[in-house]
This record gives C-alpha cells, structure tokens and sequence, in this order.
C-alpha cells in the first residue's frame, strides 16, 4: 500500500505541516517474494518516490532564473540511481575520484559536476577539470598548488567557513569555528583578488555550515549570509558572483514526531532574501543550487533484515542477519531510525528490545529499548531512511560482507542494482600464493 506521505516529501492541510508517517510501500507479500530470489539483508529504494521529490524541490524554486540540485554523491553512489536523478535535471556533488568515475560511466560532465574535496591528491582535481567540473576550493592554499601542477580553470568556486560569524551550529557539523572545511572571510576577499589576477573569469561561492537541518530558517539565514558576501565581493573587488550554492543541509525527520522541510516555505524565504539583496545590487542573474543527498534519497530506502535469534537476559534482545556494517548510523553516534514489523503495524507495541547485530562490538544495535510489537524469529523487520548514508557507509569488519540494493519500480517490480559481496570480493586484495 502506498500513501501521499510516502512518495512526496510532506504534505499540508490547512497551511499546517503533517509530520510524516512511516509508511512503507510495499507489503510483507511483496518482500517476502522478493527474498525468494534476494535474501535479507538488503537495501530497496522505491524509484518512483524519489522521483516525486526531486521534482517538488526542482519547482519549489522554478522562479529562480537558473536553478541547480547537484545530487552528493556520497549519499547513495550507484549509477542506477544516479542515472535517474539525471534524467530529473539533477548533477552530482563530487569528492572523491571514484565519484567522478561513477559521473563519467553515466553520463554527468561539465557544469553538472561539482568537485568539494579537502586534502584533495592533484589526480583527482585533475579528472574533476578534465569532465570540465566546478572546483570547489577548500583552502587558500590550493592556488598555488593547482596552479604548480597544471593550469588553474577559468570557473572557480570558494568553499565559505564563517566561524564564529555564525552564532549557532549543528548537531552533525557542530559549530563552523571547529569545521575543516572551507575559507575565512579574510581569505575569501584575498583568494579571489589573487585568483581575478590570474585569470579567472567566473567565481561562485559556496558553504556547508549545517547538516541534516529540519528548520527552514536556519536553511534561509545560510542563504542571507551567502546573499551577502557576494553583494560585498562585488563592491570590493568589482567581481559578479555568477553562483552560489547552499551545501546540502536539507534534513530528512528521522523520527516520526518530526516533520520535513516544506520546500515551498523555504523557497518562498530564500526568494525574499534574494529580492531584498541581491536583486538591487544587479545580483539577479545567478545560478542558485543545492547539493542534497541525504533529502533527496534518504527517506525512500529501507534496510530490510530478517530476525534470527532471542536473547532475554538484563535486557530483551532481537538479533537480525543485519548488522552495522549494512547501517552504521545508529552504532557510530546513536541515530535512531523508525523500525516496522512487517504484517505487524496495527499489533500493539508492547514489547521492549534491543534490536542487534552480530558484530563484536556492542554498539552494534539498530534500537535501544524500542517499544515493538512481539517479535518472532522469521519475522521481518525493515529499517526506514536508509536511502542515504546506508549501504555508502558499508564496512567490512568482522568479515562481514555488504548487502544487494535493490531498486523497486513504479509497478512494484525490483531490479538488483548491486549485488551481494561474496567472500572472494572480500579476498580479492590478498595474496594466497605464498601462504
């Protein structure tokens, strides 16, 4: 079954904003004829739901003269969904050759690409300007190091760190004052005065100073401190910001008491700030992005797993055949996300749990004392907003091997996009011969 909430990103009744349901769409039917021929644990993404988002951000901002959503790549690198997101209009959020390489194998080139990378090896901004990418500068020093290596690009971007500027930080980012990332406003003033004498033609700015944000109007204050820059570079350095581009701080409401971004109202707030300052300072024809993964994906994947073993003792446990290497969000720093029992959702939630892996580690836990229907071995749970920073952040330890993904389409029928790693993946790198 399949509601509103679940293939569009919020929706309003009375001008009030519904928190989300955690609904999945599919039924335990489907999936349990899916494991037939897929075994657990494996991620689905549902095609057609992340199509219907990335138009509703597309419109939100269609009065914005050239408008850009650059998928970040990081979030969910397979070339399936990339292709499709392509397909909608949307770039890709580079940081990593690799990433590259999955832009080049699909098609992704040119001013499509934006390449953010820190400690960044020349190799890698090489393949970036080769697709003919924007490169992000993360640091000052870059210049002269892109500049020693080979000749710097005509189009050139600068990653904004205002520091202690920005009163208020962000849970995952934390403050912009302890980030590795990006410029001073010192440096960015410095930067672009060296970089206009050399010869660059075009400039963009850029920041990232949240993360997973859930309130529209830290989103607008980002884009108002970035409206401002450009308004001051321009009068002091008599240089036209041709792009600007917010970072990827878009939130996804993990728990069902939280309500996702309204795109409407943060468009609306970012065309006011945009009509206030950079509309009268001839600012107007600029390209406006966002480079969104964790909003775009997140909430259409699911992590489905089967559960295999009680354990009551000081606590009541449900071990799965998942473990953190599938999901390593709520193990690395205590994320939660919703869990159903599928052909459970009306049962009362009765039970508590610890819901685990088998890894050695004891963080290795899905929920901790979530309230859950009873849980039988065989039953099958499927973990919600996995579609990004999921299977993307896959590890190996313990020997444990990564998970299919799946893409299920508008018809319900699921294609493999990855398959399962095998032990010989695992032992591809190592040299028997000797031994």
């Amino acid at each position: 079954y399949r509601t509103v909430s679940s293939v569009l990103p919020v929706s309003t009744e009375n001008g009030v904003t519904v928190m989300n349901e955690k609904k999945v769409p599919f039924t335990e039917g489907e999936i349990r004829e899916i494991i037939k021929t897929y075994p657990t644990p494996f991620h689905i993404y549902d095609e057609e739901a992340i199509r219907a988002n990335v138009r509703k951000l597309i419109k939100a901002f269609d009065w914005a003269k050239d408008f850009k959503e650059y998928f970040a790549v990081k979030a969910t690198p397979n070339p399936y969904i990339m292709k499709i997101l392509k397909a909608e209009g949307v770039g890709a959020d580079c940081s990593s050759l690799p990433e590259l390489l999955l832009c080049e194998k699909v098609g992704i080139s040119g001013d499509d690409i934006i390449f953010s990378s820190n400690d960044t090896p020349y190799q890698e901004f090489a393949k970036a300007m080769e697709l003919g990418a924007i490169i992000n500068i993360d640091d000052i020093t870059m210049i002269d190091f892109l500049e020693a290596n080979g000749p710097i690009p005509d189009r050139i971007c600068m990653r904004y760190n205002p520091g202690p500027l920005l009163k208020d930080g962000n849970d995952i980012i934390g403050t912009p004052e302890e980030s590795k990332y990006g410029l001073t406003r010192d440096q960015i003033f410095e930067a672009m005065a060296i970089l206009k004498q050399k010869g660059v033609k075009r400039f963009g700015l850029h920041t990232m100073v949240v993360s997973n944000e859930l309130n529209a109007n830290g989103l607008i204050n980002t884009a108002k401190m970035m409206f401002e820059l450009a308004v001051e570079v321009k009068e002091r350095l008599g240089i036209y910001i041709d792009f600007i581009d917010f970072g990827g701080g878009i939130g996804l409401p993990y728990r069902p008491e939280e309500s996702f971004v309204d795109y409407d109202v943060l468009s609306a707030g970012i065309k006011d700030q945009f009509e206030k300052i950079m509309v009268p300072n001839g600012l107007d024809d600029i390209r406006l992005s966002f480079e969104c993964g964790r909003a775009i994906t997140g909430p259409y994947g699911y992590l489905v797993t089967t559960a295999i073993h009680h354990k009551d003792i000081w606590k009541h446990y449900i071990g799965t055949d998942a473990s953190m290497a599938n999901l390593m969000r709520p193990g690395m720093y205590g994320a939660y996300h919703h869990l159903t029992v599928l052909g459970k959702e009306a049962a009362p939630a009765d039970h508590v749990y610890d819901v685990t892996g088998s890894l050695c580690e004891n963080c290795d836990k899905f929920a901790v004392d979530r309230r859950l229907p009873e849980i039988k071995d065989g039953d099958i749970l499927v973990i919600h907003d996995t579609g990004a920073h999921g299977h993307s952040m896959g590890f190996n330890y313990n020997g444990k091997l990564r998970s299919a993904e799946l893409l299920m389409h508008k018809d319900h029928s699921v294609t493999q996009i990855r398959r399962a790693e095998t032990v010989d993946d695992l032992f591809a790198t190592l040299d028997f011969s000797d031994l």
